[in-house]
Formats: C-alpha cells, sequence, structure tokens
C-alpha cells in the first residue's frame, strides 16, 4: 500500500491504521495540499509515523496547489498547524529527495506484487501520477480515496472537501481505467469519535493512545462548531479499512462522473446509483459501514503501533 494524504486529523488515523495492522505493507507515504498547507501536511505525517515507531517509512511531498484555482486549507476544521490539539514534539526523519509522484512511480514499478494506492486528500498527485506514468497504472491494483458523497457534501451543498479542492484531478483519476473504491462522507459521517472512543483511546496506556484522544477531542470542538455535529467522523481511515478487511464496508458498483462546471456544484461527485444514465458502472462505491468492526480495527492497530508508555 503507497498513502497519498494530507494530514489532518483523520488522515493520521489512516496512517496509523496502515502501519499498525499487520495485514498491511505500508510502502511509502506521499503529502499533498488539502487540510493545509503541504509543508505542514508532509510534516505531520513525519510526526505520526514517527510517534508510531514506522520512521523509516519514506515520505515525499508533492503537490503544493490543485491543478485548476487557489488552494484553500480547512483551517476551522484542523487548527493552524493541521493537527491541533495534542503534543507532537517528535523527532523525526528527513522526507525523501523526490517529488511524491515520483516516489509512487518508484514504490509501484519497483513493488513484487500489485500495489494498492489510497488517497484521504485532494487527488493532485495521484491525477499526476496517471497522466504522467501511465506504465504504472497495470501494476497497480486498486485506487481507493476518501472523497465525494452520493449524498450532500461539507464543503459546498454538494461538494466534499477533497474533491471540491480539486475536481479536475478526481477527473483524470475517474477517468484513469484503474479499479477505483469511492469511500464519500455517506459512509464515514457513520463512524463517529464518540466520547466513549476517545476514552478508549485514551486508556490504552499509551502516548500514541494519548495523541489520539487529544487529537480527536480537538477535531470534535471544531465539528460541533462548524457543523453542529455531536461527535466528529474520522472519514479517511474508512478508506484503509476497507483495504484490509472488505466486510467492513459494504459497495455498490455505479457510474460516476465529476462535476466541473456548475454553478452551484463544481465538485460534486455525480454517483448514478439508479442506473439512470446508462453509463457503465465504473466504480465501487461505498453504500454502508459495520461501525463497531470498523472501531474495533482501528483500536487495535493504535494499541500495536504505540508500545511506548505514556
Amino acid at each position: 500500500m503507497i498513502v497519498d494524504c494530507d494530514p489532518g486529523h483523520d488522515d493520521a488515523l489512516a496512517l496509523l491504521l496502515a502501519v499498525g495492522d499487520p495485514r498491511l505493507q505500508l510502502l511509502g507515504v506521499t503529502t499533498v495540499a488539502g487540510n493545509q498547507t503541504l509543508e505542514k501536511t508532509t510534516r505531520n505525517a513525519l510526526r505520526i509515523l514517527a510517534l508510531a515507531g514506522a520512521g523509516e517509512v519514506p515520505v515525499a511531498a508533492g503537490c503544493d496547489r490543485p491543478l485548476v484555482g487557489e488552494l484553500t486549507v480547512a483551517e476551522d476544521i484542523h487548527g493552524g498547524s493541521g493537527l491541533d490539539g495534542p503534543d507532537l514534539d517528535v523527532p523525526v526523519a528527513a522526507i525523501a529527495d523526490v517529488h511524491g509522484v515520483e516516489l509512487m512511480r518508484r514504490l509501484i514499478m519497483g513493488s513484487a506484487g500489485p500495489v494498492t494506492v489510497v488517497a484521504t486528500g485532494p487527488l493532485t498527485n495521484v491525477a499526476l501520477l496517471v497522466r504522467t506514468h501511465p506504465e504504472v497504472l497495470p501494476r497497480v491494483r486498486r485506487i481507493v480515496f476518501m472523497g465525494g458523497s452520493t449524498e450532500r457534501g461539507n464543503t459546498t451543498p454538494y461538494g466534499e472537501f477533497n474533491i471540491v479542492t480539486d475536481p479536475e484531478a478526481a477527473d483524470i483519476v475517474l477517468r484513469s481505467g484503474v479499479p477505483l473504491t469511492m469511500i464519500g462522507l455517506n459512509v464515514t459521517h457513520q463512524a463517529l469519535a464518540t466520547e466513549e472512543i476517545i476514552a478508549e483511546f485514551r486508556g490504552l496506556g499509551t502516548r500514541l493512545g494519548v495523541v489520539c484522544a487529544d487529537l480527536m477531542t480537538f477535531f470534535a470542538s471544531t465539528y460541533l462548531r462548524v457543523f453542529g455535529f455531536e461527535h466528529p467522523p474520522v472519514h479517511d481511515p474508512v478508506a484503509v479499512a476497507a483495504v484490509i478487511d472488505a466486510s467492513i464496508v459494504r459497495t455498490v458498483a455505479a457510474p460516476v462522473a465529476i462535476e466541473l462546471t456548475g454553478t452551484h456544484t463544481r465538485g460534486a461527485t455525480v454517483v448514478d446509483l439508479h442506473r439512470r444514465t446508462g453509463e457503465a458502472p465504473d466504480v465501487d462505491v461505498a453504500v454502508g459501514l459495520d461501525v463497531d468492526a470498523f472501531w474495533r480495527l482501528l483500536m487495535a492497530a493504535v494499541r500495536n503501533a504505540g508500545q511506548t508508555p505514556s
């Protein structure tokens, strides 16, 4: 697996799941501007990997802006650092001396078997990989992306943040011909970090558990203030969970298109669940989540990754 991300509180949990589940081999991490600027998302990825004892995983910085237009970060949700809340003062490894897209290319071409790419931020890096290195596509098992929704959005009425940030990139990825799984808000809004979940993180008795609890406590405060949510949804680890155990996320095959020009709907994912367009189904779209199994999986991974007592 390669994780392409923009940490981000929920991206941090996705990385911990990728590191802490023994069924996955995390080949590398690439970062993209989204929840915060590229410099901050890259530093955040390095800090989370260091806390999880996975500092040897190569990390490369990718694109610092969308393919079209200007970057707008989600500071109102993730804070000025992108990971506000916990103490993340930890020595970190150096980033790889290559662009994130080039690291993805090298890891995919050098892998003994097919590679799954999990994208939890805007799809800018993945789109450039598709466009500039088509030779890797036969070696990509699947692209699983957290983004979009079969229902409403969270950045515009019908647009989810990752897709709205770079709709052109999402369009390129959806037309790539690579097997795709879409993990949208309609499912991730079921993965809520309740007070009981936060207490369970803290009760692990490790520094990493405390970090997760503090991350979710901050995340809860911003989701309550901005969206009025009683508990914050942890979107991104659902995409990793879907790779580990297909029974956790139920999907249906459907045609999906990205709206690029709509005055009120730019960045919307148009999911044809009822096959009204006559288009062939080209994406496995998440429509259901086994919430209890998801949290058991994530908690076990954080327990496994964090062995240093707090």
